[in-house]
């Protein structure tokens, strides 16, 4: 199948790659010049802007920061939309406001262009493993579609609705990633103020009641999982000015429907608090350094 693929950064780089090395013929453009040059290595064909990249292709995967750079490519400035024939698929594995995915969905469908939102979960280990989890939103039969190219990518594909659903379902993982990362530092925290081997608490608390995620593959207090970024000078993995953009997309869903969330508007805060630190590209588990004594 004939794919172009336009964001190549630490997520949209490597399963650009695994599209690739699964057979599929993979034109890519990203803005930066290492970006490209890297996949390029990879033997992947690369194209010279991202008009050029969608030329030909039956469908267009998009992996960008933010809503504005989604509607930029494909009804702004880009005006990708304009150089896509009727029958094109385009999969927006962006994470950004289930309002922008509706517009460019509205926008595409006028042109006979069909559109789902696929925003992933899984971290760049998931994404270089192909182990991604889509959340998609979009028409069933566009998902059928997209799925043969989705699996390349990832171990789980949920449809979680129409337009848009994939990143409203997104956006509350996160919120909940969010609250948990910075209720778990909390507590390995207030433990080692008062003596206790992070190590031990840790092991404690994952077989208890408060056992979670974090506590399984990624915790936050250096030296306890020598596979966290927390031991690795909080370097890569998902990074605080990422998860401080999804938590705000939350609070601004929230608001949109009327919905409490008080403590996504907390973790919001503290994390927005973190980044002005200094450590906004730090992984986003460095929240323990906001509740650490001394």
């Amino acid at each position: 199948m004939k794919i172009a693929f336009i964001g190549l950064g630490n997520m949209g780089g490597p399963m650009a790659h695994n599209l690739h090395k699964a057979g599929h013929e993979v034109r890519a453009f990203d803005l930066s010049q290492p970006a490209r040059d890297k996949l390029a290595a990879d033997g992947v064909s690369i194209a010279t802007d991202a008009k050029a990249a969608v030329a030909g292709a039956e469908v267009v995967i998009s992996m960008l920061p933010a809503s504005q750079h989604v509607e930029g490519l494909f009804l702004g400035a880009g005006d990708l939309l304009a150089q896509l024939p009727a029958g094109t698929l385009i999969i927006d594995c962006s994470t950004i406001a289930a309002a922008t995915s509706r517009k460019v969905a509205e926008a595409a469908k006028a042109k006979g262009v069909a559109f789902i939102d696929a925003p992933v979960s899984g971290g760049t280990g998931g994404a270089i493993a192909g182990t991604l989890t889509f959340m998609v939103g979009g028409d069933a039969a566009d998902l059928e579609r997209a799925r043969p190219v989705l699996e390349k990518m990832g171990a789980n594909i949920f449809h979680a609705g129409s337009v848009g659903a994939g990143q409203t379902a997104k956006i509350c993982n996160n919120m909940l990633l969010g609250i948990l990362m910075a209720g778990t530092s909390e507590a390995i925290a207030l433990g080692v103020a008062n003596g206790l081997d992070p190590k031990v608490l840790s092991e404690i608390m994952r077989r208890s009641s408060g056992g979670n995620w974090a506590l399984e593959k990624y915790n936050p207090f250096p030296g306890v999982m020598e596979t966290a970024p927390a031991s690795k000078g909080y370097a890569g993995g998902f990074g605080t000015d990422l998860m401080l953009k999804d938590l705000g997309l939350a609070q601004e869903n929230a608001m949109a429907v009327k919905a409490a969330t008080p403590l996504g508007g907390m973790a919001r805060n503290l994390y927005a608090a973190h980044s002005l630190a200094g450590h906004g590209a730090l992984d986003f588990s460095s929240i323990i350094k906001m509740v650490q004594k001394g």
